[in-house]
């Protein structure tokens, strides 16, 4: 599913996606998701079973825009513990993977 900002999604579509972030933030903080940063330095969430078609990517950057404490936490502790660095550039290129970062891709 696009990211919450296409033009050709419904007001229901819409909302649904809002819905599957905003819970994806209450994971976060409540530990219940964490995230996975991957070896180009992308983001992947684990943990996040409701994500009702939004994309780890799509997620992120809905998260980062509304400055969300909880994803900003949980990228310093998963830099932390993975050794490795968000990469903005890797973020833009749309490197994601669709299995909360057991293997990771460009499709």
């Amino acid at each position: 599913m696009p990211c919450t900002t296409a033009q050709n999604l419904t007001a229901q579509q819409r909302d649904r996606m809002k819905d599957a972030i905003a819970r994806l933030g209450s994971a976060l903080a409540s530990g219940q998701a964490s995230v996975v940063i991957g070896p180009a330095g992308s983001i992947a969430f684990k943990g996040w079973t409701d994500s009702r078609g939004v994309s780890d990517l799509c997620a992120y950057r809905a998260l980062a825009a509304s400055g969300s404490p909880s994803l900003r936490r949980a990228i310093a502790r998963a830099e932390a513990t993975s050794g490795r660095k968000l990469n903005p550039q890797a973020l833009t290129a749309g490197v994601h993977s669709h299995d909360a970062g057991a293997t990771w891709g460009t499709h």
